[in-house]
């Protein structure tokens, strides 16, 4: 596991598994609880459907998720355009999107809404994000 990972305590993921291994290979290498959104890229969502319920660690919402972690409530999507409505409503401490495969970072309000970038890298920096519940801070780790 990469050295930042390993006192994160959930891994959101926004979508585009591209294949049903991918969130196989997220359950068996994360042991804290997952939370998934399709994307546009994904294929097989029975498959993945199926994963998803035999591993103990993974929740995998459809279009979009809501939850509470570290007295933070947040929101995340893989559509941009949907996740800045969602961080302008100020509903929200934190909203994450996808879709875009390139890192975002940036305040609306008192939201903070945040595009991690990819992790394959195929078209760009690979990469993940890590969100502070306690200070609220965002930061991008490159692979």
């Amino acid at each position: 596991m990469l050295p930042q990972l390993e006192e994160a305590k959930a891994l959101l993921f926004c979508g585009d598994f591209c294949a049903p291994f991918t969130l196989k290979m997220m359950a068996d290498g994360f042991s804290g609880p997952i939370h998934c959104v399709f994307g546009n890229n994904d294929e097989d969502a029975l498959f993945l459907s199926r994963i998803a319920r035999q591993a103990d660690n993974v929740t995998l919402y459809s279009q979009m998720g809501e939850l509470e972690l570290g007295g933070k409530k947040m929101a995340f999507i893989h559509y941009p355009h949907i996740a800045s409505g969602l961080a302008a409503s100020g509903k929200y401490d934190a909203v994450f999107s996808g879709h875009t495969h390139e890192h975002k970072v940036e305040k609306m309000g008192l939201t903070l809404w945040a595009d991690p970038g990819e992790v394959m890298g195929r078209f760009g920096q690979p990469g993940f994000g890590l969100y502070d519940t306690d200070s609220g801070e965002f930061t991008l780790c490159a692979i």
